[in-house]
């Protein structure tokens, strides 16, 4: 069991998601930096689909009844167990009755912590993933929550590929067009910043407005992380994790997979620019 000391600013416990489910209008919801998830798992020994904790900006405090191994991932921000420093990216063994504490990111949003054995807690729709647009899923962490954990798999990695290095002044994301390319004009795409409304759903941007190039009202769309909605105000929205199956605003493109962690990660004030991928049309 885990118990929870100090929940931070918002922490859940998130796996990669639900699948196959968006024709009955359930999101994927999971983890938002997918990569750094992963990555924890595989550090702590456990497959990389298992369940872990995503923090959100300050950290979490939590007491180990049972000694596992861990490790943390994600925005950089200071580990220590039982007082003693120790470091991401790398496994940490928790003792039994030890407390393990991850203090207020340094760079990035957030943080994930994967144990060995995973956050056992009970599947919803084949997912243990906190969703915070529809409800669905586990509740976020509150003090003197007990989490579950599930049997240890396998054995904590020594190393791993974490590359790491200083936060972008700006992020550069590739923008694939489509499918409403058409209905603005994709070269007043500038440099945005990122809101600090945004959450877990999308991250708001605030730079060059993005006026259309045809009028009228959109029938609502399918929608996908990385989906960047333009609403009325010209403001670009990425969609992250828990956006909504559907959407009336047009979308203008759909960042790259590969870059979504990047948006996952920024913080508010931080700088983002789309790199806009030539795209052919019949």
């Amino acid at each position: 069991m885990i118990q929870v000391l100090r929940p931070g600013l918002l922490s859940t416990i998130q796996d990669l998601g639900r699948t196959g489910l968006a024709s009955l209008a359930v999101p994927r919801s999971g983890a938002a930096d997918r990569a750094a998830l992963r990555l924890a798992n595989r550090l702590a020994g456990n497959p990389e689909e298992l369940a872990g904790i995503e923090t959100t900006l300050l950290g979490v405090d939590l007491r180990f009844t049972e000694a596992r191994w861990a490790a943390v991932t994600g925005a950089l921000c200071p580990v220590r167990v039982d007082g003693r420093p120790s470091t991401v990216d790398r496994p940490v063994h928790v003792p039994a009755g030890g407390v393990l504490s991850l203090g207020a990111a340094a760079e990035g949003v957030r943080s994930y912590l994967a144990v060995a054995g995973g956050i056992a807690v009970e599947p919803v729709l084949g997912s243990r993933s906190t969703d915070t647009m529809s409800g669905l899923g586990p509740p976020r962490l509150a003090v003197g929550d007990l989490l579950p954990l599930g049997a240890p798999l396998g054995v904590p990695a020594e190393v791993d590929w974490a590359p790491r290095s200083p936060a972008p002044a700006t992020a550069l994301v590739r923008l694939l067009p489509g499918p409403r390319d058409d209905w603005f004009e994709l070269t007043a795409l500038g440099e945005y910043a990122v809101d600090p409304a945004s959450d877990r759903v999308g991250v708001r941007l605030r730079g060059p407005v993005l006026a259309r190039t045809r009028d009228g009202e959109l029938p609502s769309e399918g929608m996908l992380p990385g989906a960047v909605q333009v609403p009325p105000d010209g403001q670009p929205v990425i969609m992250l994790a828990d956006h909504p199956t559907t959407g009336g605003y047009p979308v203008v493109g759909v960042v790259h997979p590969d870059d979504l962690s990047l948006v996952a990660q920024a913080r508010p004030g931080t700088a983002i620019r789309f790199a806009v991928s030539p795209r052919s049309r019949p």
